[in-house]
């Protein structure tokens, strides 16, 4: 399996001895847990981004209808100030 060296300050590292300790884990599953949660973190954002923009592209006139405000000026129309 690859691996990653990973350098952490004097303090952080202490940080981690101290919560590895409490939890009754090693330093090594406490890191790996913690990057392997922001990683399904990281995909669910994605996942939850890609699902927003599909869902406001099909919905895009009933939102233009609702905030017309919102709405950009139209190719060549300049905006009132």
């Amino acid at each position: 399996m690859p691996a990653l060296n990973v350098e952490f300050s004097d303090r952080e590292l202490e940080d981690l001895r101290q919560i590895a300790k409490e939890r009754g884990t090693s330093m090594k599953a406490l890191v790996r847990e913690a990057a392997a949660a922001d990683i399904a973190r990281h995909r669910a954002l994605q996942e939850g981004a890609a699902a927003f923009r599909q869902f406001f592209s099909s919905h895009a006139d009933e939102f233009a209808a609702a905030f017309p405000d919102d709405e950009p000026p139209a190719k060549g129309e300049g905006r009132a100030a």
